[in-house]
């Protein structure tokens, strides 16, 4: 394991990608807990011709400018050790999460959308003027007496029950 040494802040080049990641409330966390204990991690830096590349510790890097530091805590990794990390979500356990939520998602909008359908369903058929029936069942005289005196189902569950009880088909 290299062993940590002190790297002049002002030599340590920052790729640009790394650049965009800084987080500035990271960087002032860092800076409070290195002036309370010092720096406990080093970063790691690769050689680059004549120039020292940052591959990790950009927040630290940065907490020490802040704290307006010449040096910084580092150890020199070799240019084969410093290839990026895979990224999150690469991992496979990862991708099968993000799969089960991407199946989750799709079916909560397809609940909602039914829901949002039942409702639709519901208030047009409440909207509509009530139906009059014959109490008697005597108002077409060519009706059989037996399909008259049914009652329309409101509700799938009564409109099958009342099939069960005719014998019908659903």
């Amino acid at each position: 394991m290299p062993t940590a040494e002190s790297f002049p802040i002002e030599k340590i080049f920052v790729p640009t990608k790394m650049k965009k990641a800084i987080k500035p409330e990271i960087v002032g966390e860092i800076a409070e807990s290195i002036l309370d204990i010092g720096q406990q991690a080093p970063i790691s830096v690769r050689l680059d011709g004549d120039r020292l590349v940052l591959v990790e510790g950009l927040h630290r890097l940065e907490a020490c400018k802040a704290l307006g530091e010449t040096t910084i805590l580092g150890v020199l990794v070799p240019a084969e050790l410093a290839q990026p990390k895979s990224l999150l979500s690469e991992r496979p356990e990862v991708e099968a999460e993000r799969i089960k939520m991407a199946r989750l998602k799709q079916l909560r909008l397809e609940k909602e959308a039914a829901e949002a359908s039942m409702a639709a369903f519901r208030g047009v058929h409440a909207t509509e003027a009530p139906r009059t029936r014959s109490t008697t069942g005597r108002d077409n005289p060519k009706a059989s007496p037996g399909r008259t005196a049914k009652l329309t189902p409101k509700t799938l569950s009564d409109w099958i029950t009342q099939q069960k009880g005719s014998g019908g088909r659903y």
